[in-house]
């Protein structure tokens, strides 16, 4: 019993945190390099009939050029809505409206730019960070009522804090080394 039960949950902190790393990952992908990429834009939320969605929910979104992002909602009512998230997100671009469609031209990267993107990374990486040791504290608390309930012993306690604690460190580790790269291609000229 005892050893399924901390198997269970440290079954359970690792799918949590691999899940944290894949968002994270997907995040990365909306931060530019030398290109526009429609994952800048596509989870960003908008506030649309006093709910909150998702961008990619409420219209289409490419790339017709390299430096250009084309946002053409399905409800022509929602452009305001969308300019307004966009301008007040982190992503630094301003939308150029244009009938239908919204128009987000890429600025070059230049170097004030870069450091932008390198801030707005290290923020990312702070939020997965954080959300890794959230995770860890579920699982740890998970354990000390197991323990306080008699469903398993102090040494299972620290046994399972140990293997937590372990996963912890692995998958911060991803996210250090996942933005590390990240950081090199923003700066690479």
């Amino acid at each position: 019993m005892t050893n399924d039960t901390i198997t269970d949950i440290i079954t359970e902190t690792r799918t949590k945190m691999k899940s944290t790393i894949s968002v994270f990952e997907n995040d990365l992908q909306g931060i530019r390099g030398g290109r526009a990429s429609t994952t800048l834009v596509d989870r960003l939320v908008v506030n649309y009939y006093e709910q909150d969605t998702e961008l990619r929910q409420l219209a289409s979104i490419s790339t017709p050029e390299p430096m250009q992002i084309l946002i053409r909602p399905y409800d022509k009512t929602a452009l305001k809505s969308i300019e307004k998230a966009i301008r007040e997100s982190d992503i630094g671009l301003n939308p150029n409206t244009d009938s239908d469609v919204i128009r987000l031209n890429m600025p070059p990267l230049t170097r004030e730019r870069r450091q932008d993107l390198v801030k707005f990374l290290h923020k990312r990486m702070e939020e997965a960070r954080i959300a890794v040791r959230n995770i860890r504290r579920g699982a740890n608390d998970d354990l000390k009522d197991f323990e306080k309930e008699k469903l398993i012993s102090e040494d299972d306690l620290e046994h399972g804090e140990t293997e937590v604690q372990k996963l912890t460190d692995q998958f911060i580790g991803q996210i250090e080394e996942l933005g590390k790269s990240k950081e090199e291609d923003i700066m690479k000229l």
